[in-house]
């Protein structure tokens, strides 16, 4: 299944048919399902050290930023 999204959405962005607004919004969209935010922004909306988030928790790294993924 990853690999049919994967070349889908290849196929649209070679064709043109995606432009940069519509990925920001998928990348959007899919940060929304993970509750994706950065270790600082997790760390204060959950009254949380910043090293405990960044040990106790999953972390990601993406576009040379580290993120939390919190969606369980």
């Amino acid at each position: 299944m990853k690999e049919k999204i994967l070349n889908r959405l290849s196929e649209l962005i070679e064709t043109n048919q995606l432009n940069n607004e519509d990925l920001v919004q998928i990348i959007e969209h899919v940060g929304s399902y993970l509750n994706l935010e950065t270790i600082s922004e997790y760390a204060k909306k959950n009254n949380l050290s910043y090293n405990g988030v960044k040990k106790y928790r999953k972390i990601i790294k993406l576009f040379n930023v580290k993120f939390v993924i919190d969606n369980q």
